[in-house]
């Protein structure tokens, strides 16, 4: 899982999840180019970081002129990129009957739409490249259904359609595509979300590090047979239901 030398351009990096992938990967050998609505913040982990490792860029992930900016400063700076990390989502509560357009809209653009807008991004620099590799964040729930939820739901089942189309078309330039789908992490989103973790067979939410360990497996030569694949990271969740006869019936 060796990733020293490698640049990393990690959307939503400036907290949460992302936030954890940029010091692992910076601590790991990387460099890593920290995009995020959330400049100051962003600003911050870079310096944080070191400037020689890090760099922060204003990234709207909805903007297709936020991402071709934040390319070219990475560029600018570091000269090559070698991995994307679409990281960035928000989360809506609302069910169907209740969710506006505009909500709707701002959610399959943000959680599918940025997704999209960063492949079409990197691929230039990482066709020069000779290679890459793409992580795209979904969830278990582009995996199975909620209630009341149904954009969410629907952008991330689309990030991990999204993954395996591009996973085809970028095989031949030697950038393999993947997506990534944890199930409750201790960050922001979740937080008071569930009451316990009975549903999960570990009884348990994961650790942000824990996800940033399979991001990094992903970016790294260790994966290289692996592309257009969901890598799941739920503490069992989606492999079924809780034991129904665990009381002994």
């Amino acid at each position: 899982m060796d990733v020293t030398g490698k640049v990393v351009l990690i959307s939503g990096a400036a907290r949460g999840m992302g936030a954890h992938e940029a010091r692992r990967f910076a601590g790991a050998g990387a460099r890593v180019i920290l995009g995020d609505v959330l400049l100051e913040e962003a600003e911050t982990l870079a310096a944080e970081i070191g400037a020689d490792r890090a760099l922060a860029v204003r990234l709207d992930v909805a903007r297709a002129e936020d991402w071709d900016r934040a390319v070219t400063a990475g560029l600018d700076r570091f000269g090559r990129i070698d991995v994307l990390v679409n990281n960035a989502g928000i989360l809506r509560f609302s069910d169907i009957e209740h969710c506006s357009d505009a909500e709707w809209d701002q959610v399959l653009s943000i959680n599918l739409g940025g997704g999209f807008r960063g492949i079409r991004a990197v691929i230039p620099a990482m066709k020069q490249n000779g290679g890459g590799s793409i992580i795209n964040i979904s969830s278990t729930a582009g995996l199975k259904g909620f209630g009341g939820v149904a954009a969410y739901i629907a952008s991330k089942f689309g990030v991990r359609g999204l993954t395996k189309a591009a996973a085809i078309e970028l095989a031949d330039h030697g950038i393999r595509v993947n997506s990534v789908h944890p199930g409750n992490v201790d960050t922001e989103m979740v937080d008071g979300l569930y009451p316990d973790f009975n549903h999960v067979p570990m009884k348990r939410m994961a650790q942000p590090d824990e996800i940033a360990s399979l991001v990094i497996f992903l970016a790294s030569e260790a994966s290289s047979f692996s592309t257009g694949a969901e890598f799941v990271a739920d503490g069992g969740e989606t492999g079924g239901m809780p034991d129904l006869f665990a009381d002994g019936r």
